[in-house]
């Protein structure tokens, strides 16, 4: 059929040297994919059809629709105001990042890319291409084969933080992934529940029992208190920012699950529990270094469970205003126990789950 072309191989030089910009398109496997398709050689690219009138007509060629996916690309701009200098084009373009799936790098990689460069707009800054989550057995969901997983129906069952959590934890951002109910029963179960979980429960519930729900004065640090300190702030001022900024999103929870089995470590050593017929005041300082690392960590874990790490910020007194990787990091923790705030014996955060009956009887 008649067709318009876009003149593709014109950019062939300009497309590879953008791919192998540092940064540009990741991870290094869809990279490298790019690289040896625009190698071998770019064709000019059919734009148009006549063999049906349904889209959006080419200008001077009432003829031609445009293909639905040219129009598709293009939304990018044109949601944002574009031809008109808008303040969202001034604000939103270049893009930042363009999240896609891993099946259609090549459009927002190379076509798309192409087209700015050929009206002469700036491309944008990276492009990410995720992997596929994969039904059971490691099938790709597909509605002929009756595979497909309600992501809904999961997250009723399991709780939307367990999900998100999982997914993060479970499956190399950028890679195929698979899921199976016992896999989130046990991440759920033993990471959020015992380690996390069970750290913050313990601490304050021995806090509303012992303290009246005061919060514990501090009386002077020992080196394992600092060093404890030192790793959490390592975790949330560096490490696990960069880790979500790179995209890299289980090394980011990771590494908050290190910070979380150090307090572990720490309270197990430290053992306030016997402290409080010893030594009194050791067992303040050590139930605040916890209180404050706990905080820290609650804050940097948002991002994978914003309503479970919400409901501790809540019941550890810590404003909406510290929480920020920032705010978390200032001098906050004197002022509010300072100012009377009372702990209450705390509810869990993160019950513990058993699979359903379907999955137990191998349904």
């Amino acid at each position: 059929e008649e067709s318009w072309f876009f003149r593709l191989s014109k950019y062939q030089g300009p497309i590879l040297e953008l791919l192998k910009t540092p940064g540009f398109l990741e991870p290094a496997s869809r990279r490298n994919e790019m690289i040896a398709f625009v190698e071998g050689g770019l064709r000019d690219l059919s734009v148009s059809r006549t063999s049906f009138d349904w889209g959006v007509k080419v200008p001077g060629s009432d003829n031609h629709v445009m293909y639905v996916w040219v129009d598709a690309l293009t939304n990018y701009l044109t949601g944002l105001g574009f031809p008109e200098e808008t303040e969202n084009m001034a604000k939103f373009w270049p893009a930042s990042l363009h999240l896609i799936g891993k099946d259609i790098v090549r459009f927002h990689t190379i076509y798309w890319p192409a087209f700015l460069m050929s009206a002469k707009l700036p491309v944008p800054k990276k492009v990410f291409g995720h992997g596929f989550l994969l039904a059971r057995g490691g099938e790709k969901m597909s509605k002929s084969l009756g595979n497909v997983i309600d992501p809904l129906e999961l997250a009723e069952t399991f709780g939307v933080d367990t999900l998100r959590y999982f997914l993060m934890r479970e499956v190399a951002f950028g890679k195929d992934g698979t899921y199976s109910p016992e896999a989130i029963v046990e991440r759920s179960n033993g990471e959020l529940g015992n380690a996390f979980g069970n750290l913050a429960q313990r601490t304050l519930g021995f806090m509303a029992k012992n303290l009246g729900g005061n919060l514990p004065a501090i009386h002077g640090h020992t080196d394992a208190d600092n060093a404890l300190f030192q790793t959490v702030d390592t975790a949330i001022a560096k490490d696990i920012p960069q880790a979500f900024e790179e995209l890299a999103l289980q090394q980011a929870v990771e590494l908050w699950l290190q910070a979380v089995f150090a307090c572990n470590a720490y309270i197990d050593a430290e053992a306030p529990w016997a402290l409080r017929k010893t030594d009194p005041e050791r067992m303040e300082t050590v139930l605040a270094t916890l209180y404050i690392c706990i905080a820290q960590l609650a804050v940097a874990i948002q991002p994978v469970i914003p309503e479970s790490a919400g409901k501790l910020l809540d019941m550890l007194g810590v404003s909406d205003a510290l929480r920020t990787y920032q705010g978390i990091r200032s001098h906050w923790y004197s002022p509010l126990a300072e100012g009377g705030f009372q702990i209450e014996k705390p509810s869990p955060l993160f019950p513990r789950l058993e699979l359903p009956e379907e999955d137990e009887e191998g349904a």
